[in-house]
């Protein structure tokens, strides 16, 4: 059975630098937690650290949090669907909005449970996944601002994650800016503007992340060490947390090209070998993962020598060459994992999750 492992140890390495890292930038932040995909063994060790704010896209794994840690803050970061609203008011202390509707039902469900919920309200600024219009805003504010059991404590924007559209120093200013406008206007108090993710973080280094940007959400980062905005890994960081194993189930000495007439595989793919190839021959193992739990795009062999030869959806074909490192059946590939290689293996039930230098 394929499994991957969480080191402990280089994930407190890499909280630990960035907790300072925000500390002295005057930055509170909050943990990311849905690449862990509600997984009970690693939040267990997640929240061992001194975590004062999480948050997550799944109302499920905000549930498995608040049961391991009743006390701690909990965002839900994205707009809620109408069916979640129950859940998302009881398993979720804050939540990210830009639809009038749906907080209303907030407003009414937190009056129902007896709960004032606290909501950071999306603005738009030019990725175009989330967010509300800037001429809307302010009317946006004044009809919020009216709910009941409602309270807007910030003011938040999401770049880079649908489109690419990296942050800058006149994107955070102009959130900046509309914070302060709300606060003018409607004499209310705005305690974050969440304009902060993985991909933000450079601009701490080079001086130019506005002051009025006071809330990081960062997840990619803490677990894989990646400079997102850089497409590169931060050299003080760990980018080893994760590792991938998979069992060799086979290992055979066989021909390159098949034999046969060809059609499609399992994802319509139609291939073509160069028929100068017929008769080469390479050892070739068989592993026990497939494409139902991951897509070889996002995985990286630690071991350079190794190749992807093909996968279908319960098995990948690895190309070894000669096998001067004499694997043999039994023996476990290890692999790297980007972020939505670990995004799929996480949600795959067919993955042991496996802790490593727990404390």
């Amino acid at each position: 059975m394929a499994f991957i492992t969480l080191d402990t140890k280089k994930l407190k390495s890499n909280f630990n630098y960035l907790n300072i890292l925000f500390k002295k930038n005057g930055i509170e932040w909050s943990i990311v937690s849905k690449m862990l995909s509600g997984n009970k063994i690693f939040l267990t060790e997640l929240l061992k650290f001194d975590i004062k704010q999480i948050c997550d896209s799944r109302v499920s794994n905000l549930k498995a949090i608040k049961a391991l840690n009743p006390d701690i803050e909990t965002i839900y970061i994205k707009p809620p669907a109408k069916r979640s609203v129950s859940g998302v008011v009881k398993y979720a202390d804050i939540s990210m909005n830009t639809e009038i509707e749906t907080i209303k039902l907030l407003s009414k469900e937190a009056k129902k449970q007896n709960k004032t919920h606290k909501i950071i309200i999306m603005i738009e600024l030019g990725e175009l996944r989330e967010g509300v219009l800037g001429e809307d805003f302010i009317d946006f504010y004044k009809n919020v601002f009216k709910l009941e059991n409602i309270s807007v404590v910030g003011i938040g924007s999401n770049l880079t994650c649908l489109y690419g559209v990296l942050p800058n120093h006149d994107k955070l200013i102009q959130l900046s800016l509309y914070e302060q406008l709300i606060e003018a206007k409607f004499n209310k108090q705005i305690p974050y503007v969440s304009g902060g993710s993985s991909v933000t973080i450079p601009l701490i280094f080079q001086n130019l992340l506005p002051k009025g940007i006071n809330h990081f959400r960062v997840g990619e980062t803490l677990f894989l060490g990646t400079d997102v905005y850089n497409n590169t890994k931060f050299k003080k960081m760990q980018s080893d947390v994760f590792r991938l194993y998979s069992e060799i189930i086979e290992l055979t000495e066989k021909q390159t090209v098949p034999i046969g007439e060809m059609g499609t595989n399992v994802e319509g793919e139609k291939f073509k070998f160069d028929q100068e190839n017929i008769g080469e021959t390479s050892n070739r193992a068989i592993i026990d993962l497939g494409l139902l739990d991951a897509e070889t795009d996002h995985l990286e062999f630690v071991d350079k020598s190794l190749k992807f030869a093909g996968a279908s959806s319960d098995m990948i074909v690895v190309d070894l060459d000669e096998n001067k490192k004499k694997y043999k059946v039994g023996d476990l590939v290890e692999f790297k994992l980007n972020y939505m290689g670990l995004l799929r293996i996480m949600n795959s039930k067919y993955i042991e999750k496996k802790i490593k230098n727990s404390r």
